[in-house]
């Protein structure tokens, strides 16, 4: 079929459901994305600071108990045992997001009692994987597939593919997190690391697709860093560090912070002693050229896979009596840190989940685990530790998919609280030294002790000081979503969509989708209604994760489904 704009939909990879080309909405510029939309969700943390706060307050405290499904929609569902993890995009009505076939849809939200899809753009992946959103520059889309290690922007008006740029031949290479959209540029992070691939953050020209920089976080022999790679394995080449997580961005200065995953193989340090620098790490990147300004490695020669990917949060605060801009982030290894995000000095670091057997403390002056030995190549930390390196199956606490991840924390421009979720639970870790093979180079295997639950915490971002706790029965893989009305949304594995009032974090609203929920919760309005987005659908990592839980065994673990909550 073929639209009023005289091109053929099926030669161009996308799939059209409307007859002509809908009313041009004013492109996303930087100006917007600099000054957050009160009726839209722009960019995929909602802002550059990552805060995921909406100032809409239309649903508040008051009538939270009416917010119900207004409408859904079914997307990708082309084969068993796919996911959807994307926060999705709306600007003026309609909603853009992403399945795990790449494939992304213009969805529109207009009426408010049905979703429809005006187009369809299909690149042809060939494989399902995590895809964890888009990004709005111009009157394009910017998404990813996750497979073949491409870039592609969409007109957002047509559905027509602009460009396709391909980053990567290498084969266990994947792209899972949404593009950030800047002034000129588009960042994007590689990951794939535990497969064996030596993962990157880099810069396109958002106009052509041209990469401008790219910035690995495993340095090559000779560059700053690689010292710390003291194998005779070239460990280094197949090192991991992987960008699956969205950055922030601070435009003041120009500078972009990721997050880096742990380094591989994941389970046996012995095959790469030393720091391993730059994995486990927060990187503030100048934006402009891909230089390293400033880093923090938060678990030096990791043994438990505590990537450290999740949303670095810029916040403002007063601290000590003095002004400081703060980046926070709650990490996997089961404390929360602060640093100044000008110089990267070390602030703090509080434990904000119930257990940690892997170290003692975090050093006050230094930001290191207490136990780590610069003296030596292998950091043993605490007893735990020690265990795995011997080859002996031992338990860590925070387990294997760490206390933060992928979920994304809020900070509210209301309370000026953080909200982090944290899923509690202990896991087992066994080295397996036959499994330093590419395609399969995590060196071992990791099972859970017991059940795992998770919880919310508040917490002051500049004195660590938590405030609030809320405990579940379900883990939450979700992330959370705050309110100018004093609400805090989140959801569970179990498929649970909560809302929880912002100072107690008593439980004000639930419903149950019967289906489980890996995807952080949204808002936006139209015609001055609000509504609350999520997006379901477990990866099998994730529905492992409901182990001890009999009464979730029938439960529709991956069906596919936009939902839309509202008044």
């Amino acid at each position: 079929m073929s639209t009023k704009a005289g091109f053929d939909c099926a030669t161009l990879g996308i799939v059209c459901f409307m007859a002509g080309s809908p009313a041009k909405a004013a492109d996303v510029s930087f100006e917007r994305l600099l000054h957050p939309e009160t009726a839209n969700w722009l960019t995929n943390n909602a802002d550059y600071s990552s805060h995921r706060f909406s100032t809409l307050t239309t649903i508040n405290a008051s009538n939270i108990g009416n917010l119900r499904p207004v409408f859904t929609v079914g997307v990708g569902g082309a084969s068993a045992k796919e996911n959807l993890v994307a926060t999705p995009l709306v600007d003026d009505g309609f909603l853009y997001l992403p399945d795990a076939w790449g494939a992304v849809y213009k969805i529109d939200v207009r009426s408010g009692k049905l979703g429809r899809i005006v187009w369809k753009m299909d690149p042809g992946q060939q494989k399902i994987d995590r895809n964890r959103g888009v990004a709005l520059w111009g009157n394009l889309v910017i998404s990813v597939t996750s497979n073949d290690g491409r870039v592609i922007a969409t007109n957002r008006d047509i559905g027509k593919i602009v460009w396709d740029k391909k980053l990567s031949d290498e084969p266990d290479l994947t792209l899972n997190a949404a593009p950030l959209a800047l002034e000129n540029t588009i960042i994007v992070g590689a990951s794939g690391g535990d497969q064996g691939v030596r993962d990157w953050v880099a810069a396109l020209d958002a106009r052509t697709g041209r990469e401008i920089w790219r910035t690995y976080s495993v340095p090559a022999p000779g560059e700053p860093g690689s010292e710390t790679w003291k194998d005779k394995n070239n460990a280094w080449r197949t090192g991991g560090g992987a960008f699956y997580v969205t950055g922030s961005y601070d435009p003041a200065i120009n500078v972009t912070y990721w997050g880096a995953g742990n380094p591989t193989p994941k389970y046996d340090s012995s095959y790469r002693p030393g720091d391993n620098l730059y994995t486990n790490s927060a990187l503030a990147l100048d934006a402009a050229t891909g230089a390293i300004r400033w880093w923090h490695q938060y678990t030096p020669n990791d043994t438990m896979d505590y990537d450290e990917v999740g949303t670095h949060i810029l916040v403002d605060a007063t601290l000590n009596g003095a002004e400081r801009k703060l980046v926070v982030h709650a990490a996997r290894n089961g404390f929360e840190y602060a640093f100044d995000r000008l110089n990267g000095q070390f602030i703090r670091a509080t434990q904000y989940v119930p257990e940690v057997t892997w170290t003692k403390v975090i050093d006050a002056k230094t930001g290191r685990p207490v136990d780590y030995d610069p003296s030596k190549d292998l950091q043993t930390y605490a007893n735990p530790i020690g265990k795995i390196l011997n080859g002996e199956r031992s338990s860590v606490c925070p387990g294997v998919p760490g206390a933060g991840n992928f979920w994304p924390a809020s900070y509210s421009g209301r309370t000026k609280l953080l909200y982090a979720p944290e899923l509690v639970g202990c896991t087992h870790v066994t080295r397996d030294q036959t499994r330093h093979v590419p395609g399969k180079f995590d060196g071992g295997s990791f099972g859970y002790d017991a059940r795992m639950t998770s919880g919310v915490i508040a917490m002051d971002p500049a004195t660590g000081d938590i405030k609030s706790r809320a405990s579940m029965d379900y883990p939450n893989t979700s992330g959370v979503l705050s309110t100018a009305s004093g609400l805090v949304f989140t959801a569970l594995l179990d498929g649970t969509v909560l809302a929880l009032d912002d100072t107690t974090l008593e439980t004000l609203w639930s419903f149950n989708v019967g289906t489980g929920i890996n995807a952080p919760p949204m808002t936006y309005s139209v015609d001055g209604k609000q509504y609350i987005a999520v997006v379901t659908g477990l990866t099998g990592n994730q529905a492992g994760r409901l182990v001890n839980t009999p009464e979730l065994n029938d439960m529709a673990k991956y069906t596919t489904m936009l939902f839309v909550f509202g008044l």
